[in-house]
Formats: C-alpha cells, sequence, structure tokens
C-alpha cells in the first residue's frame, strides 16, 4: 500500500512568500509526499462585500510566485502542485511541469466562471487529476470530459471544519481519497486503516495545513505542521503492518 500525504497549503501562507516557503520546508520536514496551493482569481469566485475578501485577494497566487514556490519546492525535494480555477493557470502549470492537478469541490458544480474551461485544459495535459467531491458535483461529467487522464476521486465534506460524527464511512470507503477537513489527524487515520484492510494499493490523503501562528480563514480547519509530522509517521507505521 503506497499513502500520498499531500500538505494543502491554500490561503494558510496569508499572501506572504516567505511564509509560503516556510510551510513548504515544514511540510517536507514532516514527510509529507506534495504541498498543494490554490491558483484563484478573486473576482471570479468572490464579491467583494465577503468577510474575508481582503485576504482572500491577499492570497491570489501570482504567476511570479507560483514559479518562486515550484522552484523553492524543486530544490528541497518535495512535490507542487495546485488546485486552480482558471484555464490560464492550468497553461502556466503545465509550462512548469507539474505532475498532476486537482479539482477543488465548487469546480466540480461546473458553476463557477471557467470552471467548465479549466477542466478542458487539465483534460488536454492527460497528466493525473485528484477530484474533491464535497459539493457533489457531476461524476459521469467529470469522467466524460477527463477519459484520458488517470483520476483519483476524494471522500470530502466541504465545512470547515467538519465535525467528524458527520463522516460516512460507508460512503467514505469507496474512494480511494480523503480530502480531510475534521479537526486533528483520527479520520485521516481511520479512512487509511479502512482502505488498509481493503487491500487498496494507493490512497490520497489531503489535510490544511498552517504555521502555528496562522491566522488565515483555513486556520480553524487546519492542522499544524507538528501535527502533519505525527499524521505522516502513523500513516507509514500502517502501510508497514500486517493487518
Amino acid at each position: 500500500m503506497k499513502t500520498f500525504i499531500v500538505s494543502e497549503i491554500a490561503s494558510n501562507w496569508e499572501g506572504n512568500l516567505e511564509k509560503a516557503k516556510k510551510l513548504i520546508s515544514e511540510s517536507k520536514k514532516s514527510g509529507a509526499n506534495a504541498v498543494k496551493f490554490q491558483m484563484w482569481r478573486a473576482n471570479d469566485l468572490y464579491k467583494e462585500t465577503h468577510p474575508d475578501w481582503r485576504i482572500i485577494k491577499k492570497s491570489e497566487l501570482s504567476f511570479d510566485y507560483v514559479e518562486k514556490l515550484k522552484k523553492f519546492a524543486d530544490n528541497i525535494g518535495i512535490e507542487f502542485f495546485c488546485s486552480a480555477f482558471f484555464p490560464e493557470a492550468i497553461d502556466f502549470l503545465k509550462s512548469l511541469n507539474v505532475k498532476r492537478f486537482k479539482i477543488a469541490s465548487r469546480t466540480c458544480l461546473f458553476s463557477d466562471p471557467y470552471a467548465l474551461e479549466t477542466i478542458q485544459q487539465i483534460a488536454k495535459t492527460r497528466k493525473p487529476v485528484i477530484i474533491s467531491m464535497g459539493m457533489g458535483g457531476d461524476k459521469i461529467k467529470l469522467n466524460r470530459v477527463l477519459a484520458k487522464n488517470k483520476i483519483t476521486f476524494c471522500y470530502c465534506i466541504s465545512e470547515y471544519p467538519t465535525d467528524f460524527k458527520k463522516i460516512n464511512w460507508k460512503e467514505a470507503k469507496k474512494f480511494n481519497g480523503f480530502s480531510d477537513h475534521t479537526l486533528g489527524i483520527v479520520a485521516s487515520i481511520v479512512f487509511t486503516l479502512i482502505k488498509k484492510q481493503m487491500k487498496a494499493k494507493e490512497i490520497f490523503i489531503e489535510k490544511h495545513v498552517k504555521l502555528k501562528n496562522s491566522h488565515g480563514p483555513d486556520a480553524s480547519s487546519s492542522i499544524d505542521t507538528d501535527e502533519l509530522k505525527m499524521l505522516v509517521e502513523q500513516i507509514r507505521i500502517i502501510e508497514n503492518s500486517k493487518l
């Protein structure tokens, strides 16, 4: 069994390049396989009246920053990739030779501006794609558009944070990935154990990760890098165990 563990930075870099690099570095030290950021244009997805508008706008990733962060991640030996919400971002990420793409739950609804165009651009790359299904989404349409991509669908509940009791384990075990928004690391460990017992060959785990002093909109549903290290250690023990 191989478990691919992703440190989801999202807006926890708070628009600060040095914080972003620190998160990448600490994620590498924690043993994560990859770091993931989000490339959005605030005006496409949110109104300026949104309560977190300032930090959302500040956390937009410019192409220049993405190139710098990808280079930094490459230099220290951790994979870098993104959820992207507009087609030009896909073209740019492809030019940087990212290995995979992520499609967020809201993009799967095909209701955001450029959602379909973004997914079509991902399809053209033929690269692996991870898809969170927290808001439902049209699986048939996604499979059709991404017919030539390797797809990993993720169980996900789009509540931040998610109450552990709301997880439907009977449903979750149908997926090979888990985008986990619960507090702490228990849910991801339980999912890994279940998939290990099901003899899954590949598992994808994604957790929002922050620095300890983070105050961004994602901070309340994120684990810190020390907790990430514990999560990775526990999952590696499960991988090597004989259950």
